[in-house]
């Protein structure tokens, strides 16, 4: 009996780390797919800027100071 125990204790053991395994798997898939969507919101906000920027750089400058200042 000592042996089956420890049998069944194993398979228990088993089959806890392959559903923390696959609980685990399914966290770094949703991350990853965070990070992707993250990364595409980082480039559109950088492509936006920069053109925000050429457009202000087109019509000269607007802060600047009267001469008389």
């Amino acid at each position: 009996m000592v042996n089956e125990e420890r049998i069944v204790d194993i398979e228990i053991k088993l089959a806890r780390q392959e559903d923390l395994v696959d609980t685990l798997n399914q966290t770094v898939f949703r991350q990853q797919q965070k990070i992707d969507e993250l990364e595409k919101l980082c480039t559109a906000l950088a492509r936006h800027l920069r053109e925000i920027r050429e457009a202000a750089s087109e019509r000269g400058p607007a802060n600047d100071k009267p001469p008389h200042y």
